[in-house]
């Protein structure tokens, strides 16, 4: 059975910064495509960041989030400077066996259950 478990979400001021993991477990290897998406209150749930041979970024945090991958530890991070009180919101980490053209819809098979970032202005 697959899991994702996020952690390292937090409350934090504008201009900081905070780390989410995300640990995979069960059948997940290394070349899935790992995602990040997020949901604010209220509003549909948007693309962040995609990872697979290359790096994919939201035009909303290019520059300022950086995902990454410890395949060794099945682990996806997601390095996140310079936040504004626009990044609130509860992230999600996602997986999928294929890439396709469609990286940034929701259309995952596997999402974890979802870690609160709060920013404060």
């Amino acid at each position: 059975q697959v899991q994702l478990v996020e952690s390292g979400g937090g409350l934090v001021q504008a201009g900081g910064s905070l780390r989410l993991s995300c640990e995979a477990s069960g059948l997940i290897c290394s070349s899935y495509v790992r995602a990040w998406f997020r949901q604010a209150l209220g509003q549909e749930r948007e693309f962040v960041a995609a990872i697979t041979w290359s790096t994919f970024y939201a035009d909303s945090v290019k520059g300022r989030f950086t995902i990454s991958r410890d395949n060794a530890k099945n682990t996806v991070l997601l390095q996140m400077n310079g936040l504004k009180p626009a990044d609130t919101a509860v992230y999600s980490c996602a997986a999928r066996r294929y890439f396709g053209g469609n990286y940034y819809l929701p259309q995952y098979d596997y999402w974890g259950q979802g870690t609160q970032v709060t920013v404060s202005s």
